[in-house]
């Protein structure tokens, strides 16, 4: 498995090896050993995720308050989806940009982002499938929302039209009122809690 690291510090993607014949395919689409070198401690996994939605569906931009935040990594197992790291820490050198992967049944990649970074993902096809390990359960007075559409961010989601968005994300703040409101986290503040769980693990 080969590990690139994105432009936003704190996100990295994971490009297994698949060893495919008649029969079918093999890989590893996760490893922990390789996750605690990569990141600098363990995934301590508290839940597992699956979503499944439909062509032009975006979810997101999610971020949870740190600590203890909510690691998360990510793949799709059916169809495609653009994913969406968006760096959401006030005062890191990345604040407020974006950076997307593909993730789809074909290159089985995955990607994982540190606590107190944002994620969100539009469905390219039917019936995508996305799974994510979670290092921390659903805890919903922690958890927040950015308006996915924030001009001030830019996603380019690849849809044409509006894209299908849920309530809650429909209400979602931008940016700029969540950080006038205290909602975001703090760059320092998740370097140091990351740095507490490399002394940990």
């Amino acid at each position: 498995m080969k590990v690139n690291p994105l432009g936003i510090e704190g996100a990295w993607e994971f490009v297994p090896q698949q060893h495919g014949d008649a029969r079918g395919l093999f890989l590893e689409w996760y490893k922990a050993d390789l996750m605690a070198q990569t990141v600098g401690h363990p995934l301590d996994l508290k839940q597992g995720n699956l979503s499944v939605s439909a062509a032009g569906v975006v979810r997101g931009i999610h971020f949870a308050d740190v600590p203890p935040g909510q690691a998360k990594y990510v793949t799709c197992v059916r169809g495609a989806v653009l994913d969406v790291i968006v760096d959401v820490r006030v005062g890191s050198p990345t604040f407020g940009q974006w950076e997307g992967v593909r993730l789809d049944e074909q290159d089985r990649k995955a990607v994982y982002l540190s606590e107190g970074l944002g994620h969100g993902f539009c469905a390219l096809t039917d019936d995508a499938t996305v799974t994510y390990l979670c290092s921390e359960g659903y805890a919903p007075q922690r958890e927040h929302t950015i308006h996915p559409l924030d001009p001030a961010i830019g996603v380019q989601w690849p849809v044409s039209g509006e894209p299908e968005l849920s309530a809650k994300d429909t209400q979602g703040p931008t940016l700029a009122e969540a950080r006038a409101a205290g909602m975001l986290p703090v760059y320092e503040e998740c370097l140091a809690f990351r740095r507490s769980l490399s002394e940990r693990g």
